[in-house]
């Protein structure tokens, strides 16, 4: 069995739990019983030919799925599965900086 851990951005659809054990040979049969007991968490993860989105990254045991077999990839016993979504945003470079008067009085 692989357990498969949830980012917080997908949790709601979990009732909340942090990660789920699941009993699949492959990634793509992983999806399907993570779809089966959470509707609408596929979706999440799958643009509409079923493929991963580019945005989210499957990593199994360490290792991005992209450079194996892809959703092909075999799952074994005891395998860890990260779910992990981009992050994009934080603030813009201007406010990254102290202000100017902040350095000259250093």
């Amino acid at each position: 069995m692989a357990v498969v851990k949830i980012p917080m951005p997908l949790r709601g659809l979990t009732g909340g739990a942090r990660e789920v054990s699941v009993r699949a040979p492959t990634v793509a049969e992983m999806l399907d019983e993570l779809e089966a007991r959470y509707p609408g968490l596929k979706a999440r993860l799958c643009d509409e030919d079923g493929g991963i989105r580019s945005f989210v990254n499957l990593f199994v045991s360490g290792e991005d799925i992209r450079l194996r077999q892809g959703l092909a990839t075999e799952l074994e016993e005891g395998d860890e599965v990260y779910i992990v979504p981009a992050v994009s945003g934080g603030a813009p470079p201007s406010r990254a900086r102290p202000p100017r008067s902040a350095l000259e009085s250093r």
